[in-house]
């Protein structure tokens, strides 16, 4: 059985009856999770919303008021998911949401036409393919490409569109003789009734069991973005159609834009601008770091020279980036040096959250990190004379450092 969506993929609406309608629980994602609705599958005797298959994903619509929220195929029947129960024989209006229908016609025929001239241009056949929600890709049976090879595809391609091919629908039984004709990655289990089949005039015949534009002209045009490394020895084709070219040209040109203006350059020099500013950048960070390195050794160096210092050394800091502060903070102790000195150093806003270490005589550090942790509010962890973590809050970092201290004074009066 054919659906209605499969005899004409440009029916918007659609006026059917109810065959079945029972209860029914799937899993939509929702927020990047997967939550269960409860709701009704309703059969319905014909449809012109698709049920996901053959790489397409499903299409969406509304029966009467009622959102689809899927369709989905049962042999030879399609499950509409609704959150309403509906009645047997009822007679019901379907509507399909024709942005996303259009989007995935012009997507699935422009996969059939790559596919077509990758293999008679480069003897590339696919092996699977994705409709993606912001691109396609499609696999090619090849492990590499040559150089040059997908922009000859691409130019080839859109010459099919510009010439105004026709693409047309066919059903054949399956014992006719054509179908061993027709290209096919092979049929469902519970495939049942006459074959389908697309066929770009002169250029492909393909059984699919999708919609499709009725002719290249309304793919509009093809961008083949490039290929990237697939599985087993396989190379994925990613490319867009239609509408999807068009989004990315206007989201790429309000980037371009914006960076014009940032970077106070015209487009063509925007990669060389950008480059000259990671460059200075990499100056400047070796700069900082030597800048830090020399502070750490300044600290550790008039702490060293105080008669009185004792065997407790701490310090607090503006916030850094946790990269700069790891670098700090191994410079400042390889300088405070020796090992029986105990270190006490945060970072971040006074009273706001930030990040903490201590360091010093293993014997010590052990017992003091998870209290200092505590009063920090904080989560760390550590081994070897260090324990290190965040803070959420410093608002007690002075009830933390009188702790260490006061332990770094028994550790070092032998108390402890």
């Amino acid at each position: 059985m054919a659906f209605q969506c499969q005899r004409d993929s440009y029916m918007k609406e659609f006026v059917t009856s109810v065959v079945s309608c029972l209860p029914a629980e799937i899993k939509l994602e929702s927020n990047g999770k997967r939550e269960k609705v409860t709701g009704f599958n309703v059969v319905l005797k014909d449809t012109i919303l698709f049920p996901e298959g053959g790489g397409q994903p499903d299409d969406h619509g509304t029966i009467e008021s009622w959102p689809v929220l899927q369709v989905t195929r049962q042999g030879p029947e399609a499950l509409h998911f609704i959150t309403s129960a509906l009645t047997q024989g009822q007679e019901v209006l379907l509507k399909v949401d024709w942005e996303r229908r259009f989007d995935h016609m012009q997507q699935h025929s422009g996969q059939h036409l790559i596919t077509a001239l990758a293999d008679s241009m480069f003897e590339y056949k696919t092996t699977s393919w994705e409709l993606g929600r912001h691109r396609s890709s499609i696999e090619l049976d090849t492990a590499t490409v040559k150089p040059g090879e997908m922009e000859a595809l691409e130019s080839v391609v859109n010459e099919k569109i510009r010439a105004h091919i026709p693409v047309s629908v066919q059903f054949l039984s399956i014992d006719d003789p054509a179908v061993e004709k027709v290209r096919s990655r092979g049929l469902p289990d519970d495939h049942a009734g006459p074959i389908r089949i697309i066929d770009i005039e002169g250029v492909d015949a393909n059984m699919c069991c999708g919609t499709h534009v009725s002719n290249l002209s309304h793919l509009q045009v093809i961008k083949i973005l490039g290929t990237e490394k697939g599985k087993k020895n396989k190379t994925n084709l990613i490319f867009l159609a239609g509408n999807r070219v068009l989004k990315y040209a206007e989201k790429s040109y309000i980037t371009e834009k914006s960076l014009t203006a940032l970077l106070k350059t015209m487009p063509e020099e925007h990669v060389d601008a950008v480059d000259k500013i990671q460059k200075t950048m990499k100056r400047l960070q070796k700069s900082n770091l030597t800048i830090l390195r020399n502070m750490a050794v300044l600290i550790a160096q008039n702490f060293k020279s105080q008669p009185d210092r004792g065997s407790f050394f701490s310090l607090h800091k503006k916030p850094f980036s946790s990269m700069v502060w790891v670098f700090f903070v191994n410079q400042l102790r390889c300088a405070v040096y020796p090992q029986d000195t105990v270190i006490f150093l945060t970072v971040g806003e006074e009273k706001g959250a930030g990040l903490f270490l201590i360091a010093g005589p293993e014997d010590i550090i052990a017992a003091l990190g998870p209290q200092v942790s505590e009063l920090l509010q904080g989560k760390g962890s550590g081994k070897g004379g260090r324990f290190q973590g965040k803070a959420n809050s410093l608002a007690k970092r002075a009830e933390a450092e009188a702790l260490v201290q006061e332990c770094s004074r028994r550790h070092s009066a032998g108390e402890e």
